[in-house]
């Protein structure tokens, strides 16, 4: 049976919507959906150059993906990343590798020195990316929450000079939301540094995405600004995830940022939500720890894999 790789076409149903299936079947713990991916095609920064392919089968089935943009707000020129997945039941085809070849073929055409890719820490995963000449880095777990089954830890009320608001309050003017997720995202663990300073990117890559909700993320202001959030994501159905939570540099260690956690928790089970994903780099074991306290449990590990090209 022939495996043929393309260029992912937005205009094209059976392609957004068998993206997202593999996707799912493959990682299971990161939301997708055919309007997030249309979304990520058309307002992706253009210096990203963002290009997700397909690898499909005889009968144009779509059995593989592959992500693919640089990351062009990265202070290192160069960075390319490419996340590979293959559905579980068209494995050892020949797809990961097509898919590879064609990641770098567009990379190195835009000046990639260097591919990231996120690998599932199972040894077939791993060792793939090892023959294709990639080296272990670092690693990320995912968690997942049973929002329909398991006790959440009890609301409480916010400190004195604190309030909890909706996201969805800054609609107006989401500025001072970018601006605290910017200074969180800085202290963030990762093998890139990013200069995230451009808003109008934002606006349409963060705040307009279709997984984003506003009216379940929470934030927490104090002395007048926010100074605490958690970031909710959702597919619309049963699925919820927090796309980042985080507390301003000058607010830290008075619990912000796990209050507003459990208010958007407990507010995206009453809207019918039923599982909760987060996920948290593995050396940073105090938010592991606070996400085991609200329940959370782990259900898989990621391995990032670095290949320096030339």
């Amino acid at each position: 049976m022939t495996v043929t790789v393309r260029d992912l076409r937005p205009d094209a149903p059976a392609d957004l919507e068998g993206f997202a299936r593999v996707r799912h079947a493959a990682l299971p713990f990161i939301l997708v959906t055919p309007e997030s991916l249309a979304h990520d095609l058309t307002e992706m920064h253009p210096d990203a150059h963002y290009r997700p392919f397909v690898a499909v089968d005889d009968d144009g089935e779509v059995i593989g993906t592959a992500q693919v943009h640089l990351a062009h707000d990265s202070a290192v020129p160069g960075q390319g990343n490419v996340n590979i997945y293959v559905h579980p039941r068209h494995t050892r085809r020949g797809a990961g590798t097509l898919l590879l070849r064609a990641a770098e073929e567009h990379l190195t055409a835009h000046g990639a020195t260097r591919l990231l890719a996120w690998v599932l820490d199972e040894p077939g995963n791993r060792a793939f990316a090892e023959r294709h000449g990639f080296r272990a880095s670092r690693s990320a777990h995912f968690l997942r929450l049973d929002l329909a089954h398991r006790e959440l830890p009890p609301l409480q009320g916010p400190p004195p000079g604190v309030e909890l608001r909706p996201g969805s309050a800054y609609a107006d003017d989401p500025r001072p939301l970018f601006e605290l997720d910017a200074e969180t995202t800085a202290d963030e663990p990762s093998d890139v540094d990013f200069e995230f300073t451009d808003y109008e990117a934002w606006l349409r890559e963060t705040w307009q995405h279709p997984l984003f909700d506003a009216e379940l993320t929470t934030v927490a202001v104090a002395d007048g600004r926010p100074a605490a959030f958690t970031a909710a994501r959702t597919d619309g159905a049963t699925r919820y995830a927090t796309g980042m939570t985080g507390t301003a540099r000058a607010f830290r260690g008075r619990g912000l940022a796990k209050l507003a956690k459990n208010d958007s928790l407990h507010r995206a089970r009453a809207a019918g939500y039923t599982e909760a994903f987060t996920g948290n780099d593995t050396g940073n074991e105090p938010m592991i720890a606070i996400n085991k306290w609200f329940g959370y449990e782990l259900c898989g590990t990621e391995v990032r894999y670095v290949r320096e090209l030339g």
